[in-house]
């Protein structure tokens, strides 16, 4: 399922979550379950709430999302709902968030659920997964297969309240100083990588590391890392990679989709009355549609400007893929294997891809 039929369809769905929000069913939550929204309803005063950032506010997408994320909620609330952005290390460093909003030292964090395995290996699914859903199947999977309602349910473990509040396009798959033949030029390598798509490179002998997005380029400028992954052309080209590394490599078999996450510490969500988060979630998929749509019009002038630069474009080679997608099917075995809430949110995503595959195979051009 490839170009305009996949991409109309995806805006499409996630069109019809927001409208549905906003008119369909007015009292509906994100999750699906009635609201109740009576006269008896207590009003909440004003929050003026703190959210750290892993990103940049001026990044495209990653960071300039979670500013209108902060706009919105003050134009839509009347004033009396305020997120205030920071920066990274502003409040907290950006792979620190998640403690932050645990112990409530922050009441929120922008950020993106797969920065967590190593402490809840089972959230990494709900940023990205290797060889996974289009854009489409994927929110369809988070808002009507169990997607959300599993999230929630492992957050709320750990006094988080979390939903998904940003989604954009496909993502590179590496920026390398050599050009990549074969499986064997990968071995040895230093690279950043995110996710689970980093157990699959070690698999392949590479030897990676998870490194904020600030701290990315000097690492690989200064020779501490020998290539990179971090996001799609648009945002790597902001970050600069191409002036260390030029070869370019595609599709981003690690993250088909992205989706960026709104975490609110539990306790400031519970105290926040029915109309404050529905407003909260409103915006989330509002956020959703922008993110997507952008992200699907800014790539192809970036790649542009990237050649322009001097970088090589490239499509991993067919054997380069399968020998990945063999690396996957046994790190995801493992890890299933080794945890149980993992287990869970893989079988569900699995059930659902697997009976999605019925429409999908239908209903949109090869």
């Amino acid at each position: 399922m490839k170009g305009s039929t996949v991409i109309v369809g995806a805006v499409g769905l996630i069109a019809g979550l927001i409208i549905g929000s906003f008119i369909l069913n007015p009292e509906e939550d994100s999750a699906g379950k009635e609201v109740a929204m009576t006269a008896t309803e207590p009003t909440a005063g004003p929050i003026r709430w703190k959210m750290a950032s892993s990103f940049p506010g001026e990044l495209v997408q990653l960071g300039t999302q979670g500013k209108m994320i902060e706009e919105r909620l003050r134009v839509l609330s009347g004033g009396t709902m305020e997120l205030r952005f920071f920066e990274p290390n502003a409040l907290v460093p950006p792979l620190e968030i998640f403690d932050a909003v645990s112990t409530g030292a922050v009441n929120a964090g922008w950020t993106v659920s797969g920065y967590w395995a190593g402490k809840v290996p089972a959230l990494q699914f709900f940023t990205a997964v290797p060889f996974g859903p289009n854009a489409g199947e994927g929110v369809a999977w988070m808002y009507h297969g169990g997607g959300l309602e599993l999230m929630q349910e492992i957050y709320a473990r750990h006094n988080i309240h979390s939903q998904p509040c940003n989604l954009i396009s496909p993502e590179g798959s590496g920026w390398f100083k050599k050009e990549i033949k074969t499986v064997e030029d990968l071995k040895g390598l230093k690279m950043r990588f995110f996710g689970l798509g980093a157990k699959v490179l070690e698999k392949l002998g590479v030897s990676t590391q998870l490194i904020a997005g600030g701290d990315i380029f000097p690492a690989l400028e200064l020779g501490t890392i020998d290539a990179t992954e971090f996001s799609m052309p648009a945002i790597d080209l902001e970050l600069g990679f191409y002036q260390v590394a030029k070869e370019y490599y595609f599709p981003g078999w690690h993250q088909p989709i992205s989706i960026g996450e709104l975490m609110i510490n539990l306790d400031n969500w519970n105290s926040l009355n029915v109309q404050q988060q529905e407003l909260i979630n409103a915006v989330c998929k509002e956020s959703m549609l922008r993110g997507l749509a952008q992200g699907e019009a800014v790539q192809y002038p970036a790649l542009k400007e990237l050649e322009a630069k001097g970088v090589t474009l490239h499509r991993w080679s067919p054997e380069i893929i399968q020998a990945l997608e063999t690396a996957w099917a046994e790190v995801v075995t493992e890890e299933a294997a080794a945890n149980e809430d993992f287990k869970r949110v893989w079988d569900s995503l699995q059930k659902f891809r697997e009976n999605w595959k019925i429409w999908g195979d239908l209903g949109y051009l090869d």
